[in-house]
C-alpha cells in the first residue's frame, strides 16, 4: 500500500493537502505527514505537519481532554526555554509554508502563510497539541512539542496500529 493510501486509511478519508510523509512510527507506517499550504482548490491548509498515527492521535486527544492545551500554554508562557522553542518553531513554520507555497497565495491571498503551528494566529495561544506533537516528530529539537510527546504513555504501541 502506498503512503497516500495508508494515510487515507489512518484518517478514514482522503488526505486534503498531502505532500508526503515527514515522520514514521517504529514499524515504518506514516506517523506525521507534511502538508501543502493550500489544497487543490486553493483553500488554506494551515498545518504543515499533521499527526496521522491513530495511536498518537488518540493519546494526544486524551491529553487535550485533560486540560493539556491550557496547561502547555501556561508552561510556554512561564518557562523561557519553552517560550523560545515555540517562537523558533513558529518562525520555522512560517518559513516552511512560504517556501512550499512558492509564490502561490491561494483563496486567502496568502494570509495563512503567517500563521503559527496548527494555524494559530497568535502562537502564544496554543490551540492544538496534535500539531505541536507532529512538529516535534518531524523536526526533532522542538522542545515544547517534545514535552507534549513525553507525556504520552506509551509513545508507541507494542505493534503497529496502521499496518495490522
Amino acid at each position: 500500500m502506498d503512503d497516500r493510501a495508508l494515510v487515507a486509511r489512518q484518517l478514514g478519508r482522503a488526505p486534503r493537502a498531502f505532500h508526503g510523509v515527514a515522520a514514521r512510527c517504529p514499524f515504518g507506517a506514516p506517523a506525521v505527514t507534511e502538508e501543502e499550504p493550500y489544497d487543490e482548490r486553493g483553500e488554506p491548509f494551515p498545518t504543515t505537519y499533521y499527526l496521522t498515527c491513530p495511536h498518537l492521535v488518540a493519546a494526544v486527544s486524551r491529553l487535550e481532554a485533560a486540560g493539556g492545551v491550557e496547561r502547555f500554554g501556561r508552561l510556554a508562557a512561564s518557562e523561557p526555554e519553552l517560550r523560545e522553542s515555540l517562537e523558533d518553531a513558529t518562525a520555522l513554520q512560517r518559513r516552511l509554508r512560504a517556501e512550499r507555497a512558492a509564490g502561490r497565495t491561494g483563496a486567502d491571498g496568502g494570509a495563512s502563510l503567517a500563521f503559527g503551528i496548527g494555524g494559530a494566529r497568535r502562537p502564544e495561544n496554543l490551540k492544538c497539541l496534535h500539531a505541536h506533537a507532529a512538529f516535534a516528530l518531524a523536526r526533532p529539537g522542538y522542545l515544547l512539542g517534545e514535552r507534549v510527546l513525553s507525556e504520552l504513555e506509551p509513545l508507541w504501541p507494542g505493534r503497529c496500529c496502521s499496518l495490522a
